[in-house]
């Protein structure tokens, strides 16, 4: 027993952290590239990237989380967004601390082994509020995104702060993982002031330090900011490296939220139309990069809810099509929109999208592996398996046996490598066609497969080689996709239940044994092939020949997925069985992996040194095998129930003091100004109201409108709120009503008119007061580089004149940041916030079977015991998520520990359940949450019932800490 103490011991002294990609911090790196690939110290390299949004997951420690389990499926790099606005609440005023700590961010690339596509805009789009502008931007008078003096001068602010955190990641200075670096995105505006825009930026950021290749993201292939390289008729040139561009062309849901018919996959490259319009054809002589290429697809206020479907129509079928003619087209670098996409906290949104930003995307808000992120993993793990493919020239055009198949054929110059694309021909069609296809090779000419069926049943596509030198053995071909290779085995795959044939090449008769499995082995020549059917896990060792001695692995897909290759300290290792691998380390004794279980389950390893196993830490009792690994001979224990509490004890107060006629509002800035940069100016004579002239660019603001006279029996008020925005007027302390603008739409209107009706009693001579809360969720996205985002929030002009106007917004979290808070008067006075003394609030019953107008807020504490060394990821549900709307006229915003984590509109939809990050969470201790709801008032207009909801669990995740939450006292104090 000492013996394995002190064995553990040592097993762990060697660490469990994977080898960052920039392992010397001070030697340097050269980047490359020419028409095929990017070089990497002259290494051609796929980059198999996924897009990551660290201002989506408001908590540091599970970045980490997030970028191994990015790692773990196969993406070799993260593509990131970096939101100016996220970091910069003022002019001249910006935050790189706790959540917004980039450099952190760019360490846990490295360290993970992701190299970073670094995408800091200045303008990113991305759904989020502004495009990713700060707010006060949008008082600018110059055009943004183009040359005026005063953008160029709050861009290049920019710039330095984030170019400087950059700059200390490069590759090329050993200082990171960074590899490509994005100027601007998306830009359709191509006039003279943009050509000086993006030669400006060019010329900022190479001053700024940044000296890897530079690219544009082209919005639909329009041939526009190609490198000077390109002689290509109708592209446009810009200051820039190397062309990008980007597509969505996956198919859709419907509005029920069911899925829809595949598409066809296009050819953007090497099977493509050419020209500019083309792909990557609109600039021959650098790589085809697919800067953006559809991971799923985001989800608008008043939909039916379509995350769960896009998932699936953007599924395992789909990624092997689109993705698979990607690869066919000659597009080596692609990067896949979204990969993990979050949750839009606090006013972070867009109008066009609500709190979650799921997006159908690989990685689930709750950070939990949907089915599809397997599929990546296959096809990342084939990429990194056989780096042929990153140099593939069209070859000899292939008629296979069916006119409903067609054979995308590539050869790799070099090696003589070939890559065979089966799909059907439309490649949407979800027929089942059996087909055969000639092959030709310097190892001979075949009709494949020899023995058996060959088949596409569904959205399928296969990635097929030959002619491959891969762990010692000479393969001639194979009907199974490769997966990966590593400690002397060899994993195969296919479709549950299809016939598998793999033929390869020796110089004398090798040994065969099957150990597990249907196979029959046939020698002929010079050839071995083995015929199988995929189902479950076939063993296969050959030994002789002439060659070194390989395991063969065939197996169906969903056993193949519970494979894990992982790069350990010593190379590469295969573990079967966890539902996660993050990390590996050997030493001669033994070797020591980290992961996730979400069940018992098995372990075993090929690879490993010595006959020590541990698992997160403690020791594995293992034996070898036949097989060539090394195998635990009791399953790994999955989680436990993290008994979730009910929430109880609930506290209320009334939250719209405002309102009354009589309220103190002598404190508020005087709303009296007669000139703004918006676009949505008032009319003649009437003051400007929109709360951004005010600094108010965020949440929820109050007007208070002091007029004298006889008011008409109508009223009408014209206002911004971005998407389900809503306004609420009382006058004289009497309740107007509420006006919420439309949604169900993909673009919503982000303006609009409310009328009411004035009570007779309201209407006569003398002084009165009107009091307007507008909700504004979100400034315009300028994708149209038309100064969208300077759309005015709040009132823009109502139909009262001669009205002495003040206003009351929110103000920026210390810590929390700019997007945390708005001005509801609760938020202002710290209601939100733990510690907050609400003892005088009255009891409260929740559901809630009424509400009154206004707001009205909730606050309840709660204690989680999630056990140790166990990650459960933790929502709040409101309502009945079985419906994407309960009819009830209110919406909530969801305050943790004083985090804005979202909002809930029950009449429009479609979120019920809200991810709340761990780390912001306490999973160990207690949790305050405060919950403000905004009602029209009335019986069925009250806060629907509250519960927390296990959204995954599993034994392992990373340690994360709490993030840094400040209470009421330290708010007063501060």
């Amino acid at each position: 027993m000492r013996f394995l103490a002190v064995a553990l011991a040592l097993l762990m002294s060697v660490g469990v952290g994977a080898a960052p990609v920039a392992a010397e911090p001070a030697a340097r790196h050269q980047i490359g590239f020419d028409k095929y690939s990017l070089t990497l110290d002259g290494r051609r390299q796929v980059i198999w990237s996924g897009e990551f949004h660290p201002y989506r997951l408001p908590s540091p420690d599970l970045w980490l989380d997030v970028l191994q389990k990015m790692k773990a499926t196969g993406y070799n790099a993260v593509s990131v967004y970096f939101d100016w606005g996220y970091h910069s609440p003022a002019p001249g005023v910006y935050d790189f601390t706790g959540v917004r700590d980039m450099d952190r961010l760019l360490d846990l690339a490295a360290r993970v082994g992701l190299y970073v596509i670094a995408r800091p805009g200045p303008y990113i789009n991305a759904e989020a509020t502004g495009g990713g502008f700060p707010g006060w931007l949008s008082t600018q008078a110059g055009r943004a995104r183009s040359d005026a003096p005063d953008y160029l001068a709050a861009a290049d602010e920019w710039l330095t702060r984030i170019d400087r955190i950059i700059a200390r990641h490069q590759y090329t200075d050993g200082g990171g993982s960074v590899i490509l670096y994005q100027i601007e995105n998306e830009l359709s505006a191509t006039g003279t002031s943009q050509q000086n825009y993006v030669a400006h930026l060019h010329d900022k950021v190479r001053a700024d330090g940044i000296d890897v290749p530079v690219f544009h993201n082209d919005k639909g292939r329009n041939g526009i900011w190609v490198p000077a390289s390109s002689d290509v008729p109708g592209t446009v040139p810009g200051k820039v490296d190397l062309y990008a561009f980007d597509g969505y062309p996956g198919g859709s849901c419907h509005t029920d939220g069911t899925p829809g018919s595949p598409n066809a996959a296009p050819d953007w490259g090497l099977y493509g139309p050419g020209g500019a319009k083309g792909g990557a054809s609109a600039s021959p002589n650098t790589p085809g990069f697919a800067a953006e290429f559809g991971g799923g697809w985001f989800d608008y206020w008043g939909s039916n809810g379509t995350y769960p479907c896009t998932a699936v129509r953007e599924g395992p079928g789909y990624e092997r099509v689109f993705y698979g003619t990607n690869l066919a087209n000659g597009l080596t670098i692609q990067n896949f929109y979204m990969t993990f996409g979050g949750t839009s906290w606090g006013w972070l949104p867009a109008p066009v999208v609500y709190t979650s930003y799921d997006y159908g995307a690989a990685i689930d808000e709750a950070r939990q592996l949907r089915p599809k992120a397997l599929t990546m993993k296959e096809m990342g793990y084939l990429i990194a398996t056989v780096p042929q493919l990153s140099t593939m020239d069209r070859a000899a055009a292939v008629t296979p046996s069916s006119a409903a198949v067609k054979v995308y054929h590539n050869a790799n110059p070099d090696t003589g490598t070939q890559l065979y694309v089966p799909t059907h021909s439309p490649s949407n069609a979800t027929t089942d066609d059996t087909f055969t296809f000639p092959l030709s090779t310097p190892d001979g000419s075949f009709t494949v497969p020899q023995a058996g069926t060959l088949r596409l049943n569904g959205q399928d596509a296969k990635l097929l080689l030959a002619d491959l030198d891969l762990a010692g053995q000479h393969l001639v071909y194979s009907t199974s996709e490769i997966m990966a290779a590593a400690g002397g085995a060899v994993l195969l795959h296919g479709r549950p239940g299809e016939d598998g044939e793999t033929v390869l090449r020796y110089t004398t008769k090798p040994r065969v044994d099957v150990l597990a499995g249907d196979v029959t082995a046939t020698w002929s020549g010079h050839d071995l092939r083995l015929d199988y059917r995929h189902d479950g896990l076939a063993r296969v060792r050959i030994s002789g020949g002439g060659r070194s001695d390989v395991t063969l692995l065939l197996a169906d897909d969903a056993t193949a997925d519970t494979f894990w290759r992982v790069d350990g300290n010593s190379g590469p290792l295969l573990v079967r069985g966890p539902d996660l691998v993050r990390t590996a380390r050997t030493w001669l004794g033994g070797t020591a992996l980290t992961g996730d279980t979400k069940r018992p389950t098995d372990l075993e390893v090929w690879g490993a040194r010595g006959l020590l196993l541990s698992w997160n830490g403690a020791l594995v009792p293992a034996v070898p095998t036949r097989s060539g690994s090394l195998r635990a001979v009791t399953q790994l224990p999955g989680p436990v129930d993290p008994r979730l509490p009910a929430l109880t004890g609930w506290r209320t107060a009334p939250g719209s003091p405002e309102a009354a006629s009589g309220y103190d509002d002598s404190t508020w800035a005087v709303a009296d100004r007669t000139a703004t940069n918006s676009t949505t100016k008032p009319p003649a004579g009437q003051p400007v109201l929109t709360a951004d002239d005010y600094g108010f660019s965020t949440g929820d603001v109050w007007y208070r409108g002091h007029y004298q006279g006889v008011v008409p029996d109508q009223l009408s008020l014209r206002y911004g709120g971005g998407g389900a925005g809503m306004l609420q007027a009382w006058l004289d302390g009497q309740y107007l009503g509420e006006n919420v603008l439309p949604s169900a739409l993909a673009s919503p209107p982000t303006t609009g008119t409310a009328t009411f009706t004035v009570p007779e009693s309201l209407r006569g001579d003398g002084p009165h007061v009107l009091s307007v809360m507008v909700r504004d969720d979100g400034h315009n996205e300028d994708g149209g580089v038309n100064d969208a985002h300077k759309e005015g929030r709040g009132l823009i002009s109502v139909t009262l004149n001669g009205t002495s106007w003040r206003i009351q917004g929110g103000r920026p979290d210390p810590v929390r940041g700019p997007l945390n808070s708005g001005g509801l008067a609760g938020e202002r006075d710290g209601w939100h916030l733990p510690g907050f003394p609400d003892r005088d609030w009255a009891p409260a019953t929740v559901p809630a079977a009424t509400a009154d107008p206004g707001t009205t807020w909730y606050r309840t504490t709660f204690d989680l015991r999630v056990p140790a060394g166990q990650d459960t990821s933790v929502g709040l549900t409101i309502g009945d998520p079985g419906r994407p709307r309960s009819g009830g006229h209110y919406r909530a915003l969801i305050f943790v520990n004083g985090w804005n984590l979202g909002q809930y509109i029950a009449d429009v939809g479609p979120q019920h359940t809200f991810a709340l990050p761990t780390g912001i969470l306490d999973p160990h201790g207690r949790n305050t949450l405060a919950i403000a709801v905004t009602s029209d008032g009335g019986p069925g207009n009250g806060l629907e019932n509250v519960t927390l909801t296990n959204l995954g669990s599993a034994r392992g995740g990373v340690p994360v800490h709490l993030v840094t939450s400040p209470g009421y006292r330290c708010q007063s104090l501060c």
